[in-house]
Order: C-alpha cells, then structure tokens, then sequence
C-alpha cells in the first residue's frame, strides 16, 4: 500500500521539475491528532522550536517576527496555535524523534520507488502548526520541497523560478546566505503564479528554487514541509553558489548550467573550494527574540491551562 493514492508515470516523470499536486493518506493517522500533536510538542527538544508570528499583509514581510515558547506544555501550545497568531516549525524532526525518523524513512523510500532515478539525500521532515489565517511571506528554500497537508486549508501560491518572481541575483544571495529566504513581493505576480489549495490529504511539490506564499484559512492548520536534495540539486545549489562569487569578486554575468555539464562541474569544485576556504562570510539575518509565548498573551495560557 502506497502513501500517495494518485502516482502516475507522467507525474513520476514531472516530480521535482513541475508544480505537481497529490492525494495521500498522512492525515489519517492517529499520530496528527490533538493527543499526538502536544506529545509531539512535549518531546521535540525546546531549544529547536521555531515560534513566529507574522502581520496580515502579504508585502509586508518585514512583520515577521521570532519568539520564544518557554516552558509552557505541548497542549497549551496547541491550544495558543488555535487561538492566536503563530507559526510553530519543528523542523527536521526526523532527527529527533524515532517515529518521525521512521515516517520520513518511509516516505522517502517511495518517492525514489516511484520516481525514475530518484536518489534523495540530506532529508528534513519539519512539522509546521499554525493559526487560523496566518501566512508565510514570498519566499524561495534552496533544497526541494514537498508539502503536505495534514489538517485544515491552506491556500499555496508557487512562481516560476525567473525574472521579475526571483532574479539570479536574488536568488544567489539566498544561496550565499547574504540574505535571508524571504524578500520583496508583488501582488500582481499572483496572476503567473501556480495556485493550490491544499485540504486534509492533499500534497504539493514545486521545482527546486521555486518562490512560494502560503495563507492559512481560517482554522487551525498542521502541514508537513519534507525538505531533500538529490545530486542534481545540489549541483545546481553549488552552480549558483560559484555564479554569486564570480559576480561579485570578478563582475562576471555567469548563468546557471542545467545537468552535469563540464562547465557546471568545474563550478562545483569551485564552489566547495571557496567553502572550504570559507570565502564567502554568511551574512544572513537571524531575527531577534521579540516575545515569549509565556507573558506575551497571558490570556491564552490562561484559557488553556
């Protein structure tokens, strides 16, 4: 018995290449109900847990803001996720938690069953739970993505990987960790973009660099984000790389070589050498601590103590 219920071989040829949507059978399981959810938040290691909130329009992503859940139980998270305003992220809970490990081993193991060729690696299985109508600002993840839904809608725009959605410029500081992986958005981009809504069971996937936003409705949403690279991927992660030191250290307009080229793996070597050198210093923004769930909306412990 397969996972996702809808393979076909046009969509096991296009997987990673296209906006593909899937039906699968995760929402299912007893381990994403609310019981599951706050062991899970009760047993994933504190210091990982991603806590953010964000404001309501979909430019200004300067909103979005980090904090900190304290010591407050895994039901009481779950309760403040339904009733606030906040993005909790545990990511590669595959690391963490055996059972979560052994859930991203088994799906992991299908797609390289049913995808011709397919050889994942650095695999990252993030849990994502999140309030009624929060949003993940534009935004671009260097290794491939698949996301699924578990409970509640969401709505997911996905934009080609090209001028005006992402420049190489843009896209090269991300990869250089000048900046960090949201940047500026324009509405009016939504009108070449991909959208899905993703309901209880449904699964999206994009190609690799693909910007995306996402918008919750107005319900509690519990999504898995299962990041992964294959050699491809990080060929092309590792082009990009070399690309963004050649434009800036020697004004070269370089352009990213498809495949395994000879030009392309030279960039490899490059790239790995400057890393090794450490050339390029990581600029990134980590964004300051600004509330803690414990004082923040006291009323919200209250109610769900």
């Amino acid at each position: 018995m397969t996972i996702i219920r809808d393979w076909t071989p046009d969509k096991s040829h296009a997987f990673g290449k296209e906006v593909l949507t899937f039906n699968h059978d995760l929402h299912t399981r007893p381990m994403f109900d609310d019981d599951g959810l706050a062991d899970l938040l009760d047993r994933y290691p504190r210091e990982k847990l991603g806590v953010f909130t964000m404001g309501e329009n979909p430019r200004e992503w300067r909103t979005w803001r980090r904090g900190v859940a304290g010591n407050l139980s895994g039901k009481v998270l779950l309760q403040m996720a339904k009733e606030g305003r906040i993005w909790l992220n545990l990511r590669a809970a595959n690391d963490y938690l055996p059972d979560y490990a052994a859930l991203a081993d088994e799906v992991f193991a299908e797609k390289e069953a049913m995808v011709p060729g397919l050889r994942t690696l650095k695999r990252d299985l993030g849990v994502l739970i999140s309030s009624p109508n929060a949003q993940v600002f534009y935004h671009l993840d260097v290794p491939m993505v698949s996301l699924w839904q578990i409970r509640g809608v969401k709505t997911v725009w996905a934009y080609p990987v090209e001028d005006p959605y992402v420049g190489p410029e843009a896209l090269e500081a991300i990869v250089l960790r000048e900046t960090a992986e949201q940047f500026a958005f324009d509405p009016a981009w939504d009108f070449g973009a991909a959208m899905a809504e993703l309901t209880p069971g449904r699964m999206l996937t994009w190609p690799q660099n693909a910007p995306h936003r996402i918008e919750n409705g107005p319900m509690l949403n519990v999504s898995l984000s299962m990041e992964f690279m294959t050699p491809s991927a990080l060929m092309r992660a590792n082009v990009i790389y070399a690309n963004g030191l050649m434009r800036r250290r020697l004004g070269a307009v370089p352009k990213i070589q498809p495949g395994f080229s000879p030009l392309g793996l030279a960039k490899v070597a490059a790239a790995r050498a400057a890393k090794a050198l450490k050339l390029q210093k990581a600029n990134e923004r980590v964004l300051p601590v600004t509330f803690n769930l414990e004082t923040e909306v006291p009323g919200l412990v209250k109610r769900a103590a």
